[in-house]
């Protein structure tokens, strides 16, 4: 049966030795976004909505020499960001989302950013899957567990979850992955499906989880 059928009648993976496995497999897996202070990991986290890491990280490279406070970006003329970030796509609507969140972080939270849920999606262009990625990554903070395209791919291959909307899925996967191993887990199912358990062409035969997965093609 392909994956895509996302069999659900069978067990789903046991938690435990996925996280066991792919921990062996990517040991080094973290957030692949180019960040050194919370700052400059929540506009890339923006940015990257509909783009590549390697596309925002060539962005950035030049942007977070250019803008390096909240202030920065909040003074920034609008037509002059948007140019900085043309090429990820979108860029109206981000430059108008960093500009209005530094805004709001200057004015209420003294140009820093903040490290609860609550306070990081009343931001403008902050969602719920944007302050995972910000808590989890920037202040060890393992409240929730990001949901990007690959993680709810492969959550459903692994019987984690028969839900495709992200909050629904997250729900599902906080009632099993363990609380700090939330963030880490994003990470690996990520590195996954990026190298292994693609959308269209997944490599069973190749995989980790094979012995495990519910969806898993046997040869």
């Amino acid at each position: 049966m392909s994956p895509s059928a996302e069999n659900l009648e069978r067990s789903p993976a046991p938690i435990g030795e996925v996280l066991a496995c792919l921990k062996e497999e990517y040991p080094d897996a973290r957030t692949e976004l180019r960040w050194e202070d919370p700052l400059q990991l929540l506009v890339a986290t923006i940015l990257s909505a509909q783009s590549t890491d390697v596309r925002v990280n060539g962005v950035t490279e030049s942007l977070f020499g250019r803008y390096r406070t909240a202030g920065d970006y909040a003074e920034a003329n609008l037509e002059d960001l948007e140019e900085e970030i043309r090429s990820v796509g979108f860029y109206r609507n981000k430059a108008r989302a960093i500009k209005g969140m530094a805004q709001v972080l200057v004015e209420d939270h003294g140009g820093e950013v903040p490290r609860t849920m609550e306070d990081l999606v009343q931001l403008p262009g902050v969602g719920r899957k944007t302050a995972n990625v910000v808590l989890g990554n920037a202040f060890g903070i393992d409240e929730g567990v990001v949901v990007d395209t690959h993680v709810r791919r492969l959550s459903n291959r692994l019987g984690l979850t028969e839900h495709h909307d992200p909050e629904k899925i997250e729900s599902d996967l906080l009632k099993v992955v363990p609380e700090g191993e939330r963030t880490l887990f994003s990470h690996l199912l990520i590195f996954h499906g990026r190298r292994v358990c693609k959308s269209r062409r997944p490599d069973c035969p190749g995989c980790v989880l094979n012995d495990t997965c519910p969806s898993a093609m046997r040869v």
